[in-house]
């Protein structure tokens, strides 16, 4: 009975998170100022929010032994890497692990070469507690993050998020059927602001 109540608690969470992640929203509607965040990089390298201060990033979270939307947020991921590219715009791109006790830099590494070999203005990011970025999605992504208690994954938005070079977030977008042309001109927006 406990099993079943928290197959559907999961089951509940996962519907409410692609519901909101999902939806069509305007640009600019968010106006979060992000706080300081302390990670490592896919190269063991110590990172913090403030490095990315004057560049413009779109940001999403995943975990690499994930078994449902990850491989597909990373794939899309790459996708806007290539498109960003073929376009010549500039900005990075930050992947935050929701399970940092197994995602070590080296296996946030594999996971993304999978998807693509360029990391020149692509971070994974890990090195800090599962609370620690709980929290941080939750106050400065208003995303929620929660462990599922039937399995050993993670239950976390699908979105991905636009920040400007002020450090703060200025849109999100459906991270599982991104609109590619929308956050490239987004992006353009922003580097003429």
């Amino acid at each position: 009975m406990v099993k079943t109540r928290n197959v559907l608690l999961a089951v509940c969470l996962i519907c409410i998170l692609l519901v909101t992640a999902c939806g069509d929203h305007k640009p600019d509607k968010l106006n979060i100022k992000l706080e300081s965040f302390q990670s490592i990089d896919q190269e063991g390298n110590r990172k913090d929010i403030s490095d990315l201060k004057g560049k413009i990033w779109v940001a999403d979270f995943m975990f690499t032994h994930c078994t449902t939307v990850c491989p597909i947020l990373t794939s899309n991921m790459a996708e806007l890497q290539q498109e960003l590219k073929d376009a010549g715009i500039k900005a990075d791109l930050v992947s935050f692990s929701v399970d940092p006790e197994n995602d070590h830099p080296e296996a946030i590494k594999t996971y993304i070469s999978k998807f693509s070999d360029d990391f020149t203005n692509w971070q994974g990011l890990t090195g800090y507690s599962f609370d620690d970025i709980q929290t941080y999605a939750r106050n400065n992504f208003k995303m929620a993050i929660q462990k599922d208690t039937a399995s050993d994954q993670v239950i976390h938005g699908t979105s991905f998020f636009l920040v400007d070079q002020t450090g703060t977030v200025v849109s999100y977008y459906d991270g599982q059927e991104p609109p590619y042309d929308k956050i490239k001109k987004d992006i353009k927006a922003l580097e003429r602001s």
